[in-house]
């Protein structure tokens, strides 16, 4: 696999977690009780550890001397190849739980198929720590489904509401593009089209526990963050991550 192509397939997975924990990060100080504030700041430290990794071996395959800041703070937003669902807002805590819930359970079954089948030693190791901690992030967004869904009238219809809301977000998940799929014939790389009918397996047994209406798996679906087409947003959590590094490039910490 050239080198060029395989630093594309690494920078997908790490701003799938780049992004989802500075969004997630938004949260610090603001969650709707300190227990779940601390929770999902911690969430969010573990995904951007999970990116930092990732950055960092990505770097390493460029071979252009660009480290994991370099990779973070001073790409443009079409550099960026996270899936959209990703970089949608927080809305309320219920939006942000199901889209954690969503996350969570593709992430985990990725790094498991990728612990089992890449060939890249490197790749290997950093699923293989990712997925202890995503272990714990499925089962946190999963109770929380359970306990808003099956709570009151009120937190059911809002979750419900949620659902619906951010499904559509769901498909690109599991959509091979090129670059996927020259990391497949490469060996390094997994076919994320196989892991979907275990995620709604999955996501369908969670759902029956909570009361939560499944939707429909075959809706039309939204695509275009793996290709750097974006939302709005994504220009927005940029300016903010991206702003004191590159006001002051050269600074000392």
């Amino acid at each position: 696999m050239e080198r060029q192509e395989l630093f594309n397939y690494i920078i997908k997975w790490a701003d799938h977690s780049l992004i989802l924990g500075q969004r997630l990060g938004e949260w610090c100080g603001h969650g709707p009780a300190l227990e779940e504030d601390i929770a999902l700041t911690n969430i969010s430290l573990d995904l951007i550890g999970q990116a930092r990794s990732l950055l960092t071996y990505a770097g390493e395959v460029e071979g252009k001397g660009r480290d994991e800041d370099q990779l973070a703070f001073f790409r443009d937003v079409r550099d960026f190849k996270n899936p959209l669902l990703a970089e949608l807002p927080n809305g309320h805590f219920g939006d942000t739980v199901v889209r954690q819930f969503f996350s969570d359970h593709f992430l985990f079954l990725a790094y498991e198929a990728m612990m089992e089948q890449s060939s890249d030693e490197q790749l290997k190791a950093i699923a293989a720590k990712s997925i202890k901690e995503v272990a714990y992030h499925r089962k946190h967004s999963s109770d929380w489904i359970v306990r808003l869904g099956d709570g009151t009238e009120e937190s059911q219809a809002k979750i419900q509401q949620s659902v619906d809301d951010i499904w559509e977000f769901t498909g690109e998940l599991f959509t091979m593009d090129d670059n996927d799929r020259l990391a497949l014939e490469a060996g390094v790389g997994i076919d994320v089209s196989l892991l979907r009918d275990a995620w709604l397996k999955n996501v369908q047994t969670v759902f029956e526990a909570a009361t939560i209406n499944m939707p429909d798996a075959e809706a039309w679906m939204q695509q275009g963050g793996k290709q750097g087409l974006h939302t709005e947003y994504l220009g927005y959590i940029l300016a903010e991550m991206q702003h004191i590094p590159r006001a002051y490039p050269n600074a000392q910490w």
